[in-house]
């Protein structure tokens, strides 16, 4: 039954979110906390992981879920699941788009998913942000601890790096080095 489950909630996530992987982020998060399969903390720590990994955000995020929960028919079935929507739209797209990109449909349509998308994006970064910071919730303690200004020296640093447009790479390796020295030192 667990295997059906997450083929099915991983298919409703893929076919739903428009966006890619940041954008499916509030979707997998209330997922699989309703389910209970993981708590907000694996989760992150995961969305670490995934981001520092090679692949697709969302089938990185979608395989480890299903592993945990399910091993690997879990992950190959959740993976399948979340990739299989994206797959279909596209074929269907594809076929359909030269005779409809002039209509005014579809360029509403893209002009109304824009604005979404970004929307579904601060929202990840608002739930992730807040956990990051904010792990036992907004109080005057977390001040006191070490973590939340290592958390926020890194954060802040890896903005400035990424105005200077360096590298992607360079940043995720940084970040690591920097969170490793921390934590040695926490």
């Amino acid at each position: 039954m667990i295997y059906i489950k997450l083929f099915l909630i991983f298919f409703k996530i893929g076919l739903f979110t428009f966006g890619g992987g940041y954008a499916m982020l509030p979707l997998i998060q209330a997922e699989v906390e309703r389910q209970g399969w993981l708590d907000s903390e694996s989760l992150l720590n995961f969305v670490a992981v995934s981001e520092s990994t090679p692949g697709p955000f969302a089938i990185n995020i979608s395989t480890y879920v299903g592993m945990e929960t399910g091993g690997f028919p879990g992950a190959a079935l959740a993976s399948l699941g979340v990739v299989t929507p994206s797959f279909l739209v596209i074929l269907l797209v594809a076929k359909c788009y030269e005779r409809f990109k002039n209509s005014r449909f579809v360029k509403g349509s893209m002009t109304g998913l824009k604005p979404a998308v970004v929307g579904f994006i601060a929202a990840a970064l608002l739930s992730v942000g807040g956990t990051v910071f904010f792990p036992n919730g907004i109080t005057t303690a977390v001040f006191t601890e070490p973590s939340f200004y290592i958390s926020l020296f890194i954060f802040l640093l890896m903005l400035f790096l990424a105005l200077k447009k360096l590298h992607p790479i360079l940043i995720i390796l940084a970040s690591a080095a920097i969170g490793v020295i921390g934590g040695i030192f926490h």
